[in-house]
């Protein structure tokens, strides 16, 4: 087991692990620590911990002080700088032309380095933009392309929630998320109602994804033939949640047709048949078309 404690750089950035050696650190205090790119600052989210060595990258990097006002004040100066550097890099892309749209500027901590954060959709020679910027600020110049989901999470916004998006709030790492798992809780396909500020699935798809799949085990499909405690029907919409099914029964009298009422049951009380043979009412009249080309752009 190893000591260490969680220090975060920006809010909802990933957790890095860091050696506290025989300095106090405690949950919430501002800290200087040592990383690959220089001397930063953060905050301490996790406090100290033993950990097994197996969930720490090597060469594990120590903290060098907790941060004094000195530190605060230095940061702050930090990010007045960036974004006077934003208003000056945003002017030389636009006169050289570049096909990029510059999101966000960072100073590292000992003003080393300035990283720049744009997107573009291909590649971008910008050898000349990062000569300008180097004559200016007279320190590294790093331009670094992002995609669209670390985009809405440095930019931050509402979602279709209502609440601010969670990568830009509290989301430290993205997941895969896929088409599938909004299929799976019967979700609208329609990419404007399942796609976020990013225009990529939204991650939210993901967080009760398991427990639906949980609960479908021993659930049927929609267009499955069962038997029910009433004769043979097919389902014609299912409630995972509540684990009920709605059926139409097959016409004794007839059974080619299907009655007009809609029966509900649980799980527990039928049993499939034949799986869905794609038959025509299996499709909802107030469904909407899927357009699966643009479904598959939604995906990483």
């Amino acid at each position: 087991m190893i000591t260490v404690v969680g220090v975060r750089f920006k809010k909802a950035g990933k957790i890095y692990y860091f050696d506290p050696g025989t300095i106090d650190v405690s949950e919430g205090d501002h800290v200087i620590v040592e990383t690959a790119r220089g001397v930063e600052y953060g905050e301490c989210v996790i406090g100290k911990r033993d950990i097994p060595e197996s969930q720490i990258v090597s060469p594990l990097k120590p903290v060098l002080r907790v941060a004094s006002e000195e530190d605060d004040r230095m940061h702050e100066k930090n990010r007045e700088k960036a974004e006077e550097a934003y208003a000056v890099c945003l002017e030389k892309i636009k006169s050289h032309g570049l096909e990029m749209k510059l999101i966000d500027v960072e100073y590292t901590f000992d003003n080393n380095k300035v990283i720049f954060y744009f997107t573009a959709d291909g590649r971008v020679d910008f050898r000349e933009l990062v000569k300008d910027l180097a004559s200016i600020f007279r320190t590294r110049i790093e331009l670094r392309q992002i995609g669209v989901r670390d985009e809405s999470k440095m930019v931050k916004g509402l979602g279709p929630c209502g609440r601010e998006i969670c990568c830009g709030s509290w989301l430290g790492d993205f997941a895969p998320v896929s088409i599938k798992m909004a299929k799976d809780q019967s979700l609208s396909l329609n990419p404007v109602k399942i796609s976020g500020l990013c225009g990529r699935l939204m991650c939210c798809l993901k967080y009760e994804y398991d427990t639906y799949v949980q609960i479908r085990v021993g659930m049927p499909n929609r267009g499955d033939k069962v038997k029910t405690p009433e004769g043979d029907a097919y389902i014609v919409d299912t409630n995972i949640l509540l684990e009920q099914v709605k059926v139409r029964h097959i016409l004794k009298e007839n059974p080619e047709e299907l009655s007009e009422d809609l029966v509900v049951y649980t799980k527990e009380d039928i049993t499939i048949l034949r799986p869905n043979r794609k038959r025509p009412h299996d499709k909802k009249d107030d469904e909407e078309p899927v357009d699966f080309k643009a479904l598959k752009a939604l995906e990483d």
